[in-house]
């Protein structure tokens, strides 16, 4: 890691719409919040913005409100006053858990929502310091030619470690983006490309604002495995959320993150509605995640390992969550 900084500016809007207006007139800026990602990759030569827009002057990015609609979540909200909110807790539980999963209790007084949303995708090649980098050359990613990961690929594998975002996904959360043209709202999952180099279906200043959530989310989990208990990134992270008539799937829905280059809602969950969840259906999940995932030699365990272990992780919460309604 390098000794210091390289020189930049700071900008301080009070408001969205100015936070924006300077992101834009300034090419090479890139916004910040908690910056426990940003200012990791600004010391080691990663990233070097000339101008950072600091966006914890802006009061509207770090409200939580509820209304009958559901629950709106500011982006600057940060992870520890996620994790300890109440309401969150009752009834987005896999929300709250994995927002309490998050790196350690430092890293979440400062981190944020959006930051986290946001977070640069990661790999072994690629979170390294200066020197070790240019050694072999640097990545596809970043000044390079070559994905050292897949050398006769076209794209980059580094993979997406976020938390919250599975979490959301199951609950069908939509994220406003305010930019050049206003604000839109898409769905979480369209805010996300299968490309580590480019995996942000953003705009030139465009800024993540807000999640929404539904006002009645099923119920759900979130679990994750990773090298040490606290602080390391998922090597694997599972987000479930079931709804049973009776004995019988409801609707099921599961999240991945730490395995990709983007977090992804498994697809073919539908066809267990209206079946028991019995052992047959718990091996088809496993199967079904299996085919889906696609981990890479991105992190220090093994490809395989994680494959597996996102299999037992959404086979377990199935089953948590089978027991616990």
């Amino acid at each position: 890691m390098s000794a210091s900084l390289a020189e930049f500016r700071i900008a301080q809007p009070n408001t969205v719409k100015e936070a924006v207006a300077a992101c834009l007139k300034h090419p090479g800026s890139r916004y910040v919040a908690g910056g426990t990602d940003l200012i990791v990759n600004m010391r080691r030569g990663i990233s070097g913005p000339d101008l950072l827009v600091d966006l914890s002057g802006i009061d509207e990015l770090s409200e939580i409100k509820t209304d009958g609609r559901g629950v709106t979540i500011g982006a600057g909200v940060t992870i520890a006053a996620l994790a300890r909110d109440k309401a969150i807790a009752s009834r987005y539980r896999a929300l709250a858990q994995a927002a309490a999963a998050i790196a350690g209790p430092g890293h979440r007084v400062m981190a944020t929502v959006g930051g986290n949303l946001c977070l640069d995708t990661r790999c072994i090649y690629y979170n390294q310091s200066e020197w070790w980098r240019s050694a072999n050359a640097y990545c596809l990613k970043n000044r390079g030619t070559v994905c050292h990961v897949a050398p006769q690929g076209q794209r980059c594998h580094a993979a997406f470690s976020g938390d919250l975002a599975p979490a959301l996904l199951v609950y069908g959360a939509e994220v406003d983006i305010a930019g050049a043209q206003g604000q839109r709202r898409i769905p979480l999952s369209e805010l996300y490309v299968e490309d580590g180099k480019a995996h942000l279906a953003l705009a030139a200043g465009e800024l993540v604002v807000a999640v929404h959530l539904p006002a009645a989310p099923p119920p759900s989990a979130y679990e994750k495995v990773r090298v040490r208990g606290a602080i390391d990134f998922p090597l694997a992270g599972v987000a479930a959320a079931l709804t049973l008539s009776g004995t019988n799937v409801g609707s099921l829905r599961i999240a991945l993150t730490g395995t990709n280059s983007r977090p992804f809602l498994l697809a073919g969950t539908e066809v267990f509605a209206g079946r028991p969840v019995d052992d047959k259906l718990l091996q088809e999940i496993d199967r079904l995640v299996q085919k889906q995932v696609q981990p890479m030699r991105t992190t220090i365990a093994s490809a395989n390992y994680r494959r597996v272990a996102a299999a037992a992780l959404a086979r377990r919460l199935v089953s948590k969550l089978t027991a616990r309604e």
